[in-house]
């Protein structure tokens, strides 16, 4: 591949990848964290789909194709082997300082819960825990990271309190990975499967009609009208799916398949992210 299909592949991921950011920076996870998935991810589909002659490929050969050593290649993919968690998760700074709240003796009361710390300087002071675990983040960065997220919060006379030992937010946290499982997965896994140069079946239906001259004036109305079309297509399907499950329920010995048809609205509300159509 020439170094400018790279460059535009590369740039097209960049605006890909905007999104992606926002939802891992929102619930605390930081590079380190998701390196560690996307080393995972490329040493995966390197061994399992891109041996030579049908066999599996071999670590040198991973470790040419996705760049990483070979040492990398081989822990990676022994952890795989023995069925462990698919990364090792690095704690981020946050979620250090959360943990170490909880365990370490001087932030802990008489019975082992959390101490109401104070910011200010000293010892046993939330600056002192942050100093000590939050790794070069600034203190008074790290609070107002914590209470953004909901996982302190701090009273009238400067005390703070844990509210949640996780930098998650729960209420939302069921939506995202639905969302991304059942809608971003599907789709990218269809992009993929119909740009493969080699490929071998008929493409799968990808369907996109899109504007670049809509007035704001028109958004609200616009927004109200997508949802209510396709709201009533996603129920078709979701029939269609549904009767087909019933009218093969007792077959039984035929494989079963992974079927999505997903429908959205989009409007951009990024200021910075940057298109070439």
């Amino acid at each position: 591949m020439n170094d400018d299909v790279k460059k535009r592949v590369l740039d097209a991921f960049f605006l890909v990848m905007r999104p992606v950011v926002k939802i891992l920076v929102r619930y605390g996870i930081g590079y380190r964290e998701f390196s560690e998935v996307a080393k995972t991810a490329f040493v995966d589909i390197a061994s399992s789909e891109f041996g030579i002659r049908g066999r599996p490929t071999n670590i040198s050969r991973v470790a040419v194709i996705t760049g990483l050593t070979r040492k990398e290649v081989r822990r990676i993919r022994d952890e795989l082997e023995r069925g462990q968690d698919f990364v090792s998760i690095k704690s981020t700074p946050m979620a250090e300082v959360l943990s170490r709240w909880h365990a370490e003796e001087d932030f802990l009361d008489r019975g082992g819960r959390p101490k109401a710390l104070l910011f200010s300087e000293g010892e046993g002071s939330f600056s002192d825990l942050v100093r000590r675990y939050g790794g070069d983040v600034p203190p008074g960065a790290m609070r107002t990271e914590l209470k953004r997220v909901g996982s302190i919060e701090e009273d009238d006379k400067g005390q703070l309190r844990i509210k949640s030992r996780s930098v998650i937010p729960a209420d939302q946290i069921d939506n995202l990975l639905s969302s991304l499982v059942h809608n971003v997965y599907p789709l990218l896994s269809t992009v993929e499967m119909n740009t493969h140069p080699e490929r071998d079946h008929e493409a799968m239906p990808q369907f996109t009609a899109y504007s670049l001259r809509i007035r704001d004036a028109d958004l609200a109305r616009l927004r109200r009208i997508s949802y209510d079309r396709l709201s009533d297509t996603a129920e078709s399907f979701d029939d269609l799916f549904i009767a087909y499950e019933s009218l093969n329920a007792s077959e039984g010995e035929d494989r079963e398949n992974v079927v999505s048809v997903g429908l959205f609205y989009f409007e951009e509300r990024d200021p910075n992210a940057k298109y070439n159509w």
